[in-house]
């Protein structure tokens, strides 16, 4: 069976909405966009490269995915992160897209993204990554699909935006098994979920 990973990066107080640029999630009227760029370091980007050297698949939400297009797609600079993203199987849940092929190697998980993912975890093949996709994590979550997260704590509160949890999430305990600070005060911090004994 595969194992899924979830990355995420967060406020202290859980905002998970618009990391990278100012335009990119502006829904609910959200003017914080852009807030993860001033706390990137080599630290940083060490720790996300070691997740990028693992073979493994990509598994999106819809709007990620569509974000990623203009970012990775077609994309030809040389950067092994841009090299990784083109490369990798990326599985998309939706309910609406029709089609995937603007990005190569996508694949269409189409219908409930709890069962559609679930079935493609029976399946044998790569571990499963989820970078973002937020509203994505939370269905898997719920689900109890998540094995494994890895959370990019920084170190501030915006206040508003979309939070990792917005409801209820069902009861579920995790272990810690590494973090690392960086030297801009990010904690990343690595959790795998507690096995039932």
């Amino acid at each position: 069976m595969r194992e899924l990973s979830v990355t995420m990066n967060v406020t202290l107080d859980g905002v998970v909405q618009g990391l990278g640029r100012p335009d990119e999630d502006t829904r609910g009227g959200f003017t914080h966009g852009g807030w993860g760029g001033r706390y990137q370091d080599e630290v940083l980007g060490q720790e996300m490269s070691q997740g990028m050297g693992k073979p493994g698949d990509m598994l999106f939400g819809r709007r990620t995915w569509e974000d990623f297009i203009g970012a990775w797609a077609g994309q030809t600079d040389g950067n092994p992160f841009t090299t990784h993203m083109n490369a990798a199987t990326k599985y998309v849940a939706s309910t609406t897209l029709d089609d995937v092929g603007a990005w190569q190697n996508s694949v269409l998980l189409h219908g409930d993204a709890a069962k559609t993912v679930a079935e493609l975890k029976a399946t044998p093949g790569n571990d499963l990554s989820v970078i973002g996709s937020a509203a994505l994590v939370r269905a898997l979550h719920a689900a109890g699909l998540v094995d494994r997260y890895t959370l990019l704590i920084h170190p501030l509160t915006l206040g508003r935006g979309a939070r990792l949890f917005d409801d209820a999430a069902p009861f579920t305990e995790f272990t810690l098994t590494r973090s690392v600070a960086t030297t801009k005060g990010v904690i990343i911090a690595y959790y795998d979920r507690r096995k039932s004994s």
